[in-house]
């Protein structure tokens, strides 16, 4: 998927992991972000969390463990 920003979150917590996601949306509003996460909790907490902030998810690839993200504008 087409993506103009990536982040390779590597291990870290959801906790750190959105907190972090958060401030690199703020500086990009509208950009696609390619995701690499690999806390076990990221598949069902970033969908989560973006529910809940407005971005959106508009893909994840469970195997890879990455995730395409749209920052609101």
């Amino acid at each position: 998927m087409k993506h103009d920003l990536e982040w390779n979150a590597g291990e870290l917590s959801c906790g750190d992991l959105v907190l972090e996601l958060r401030q690199r949306m703020r500086l990009a509003p509208g950009k696609v972000f390619r995701i690499v996460a690999l806390d076990a909790g990221a598949p069902s907490d970033l969908p989560a969390w973006c529910r809940m902030t407005g971005h959106q998810m508009l893909a994840q690839d469970p195997t890879q463990q990455t995730y395409w993200i749209r920052a609101r504008s």
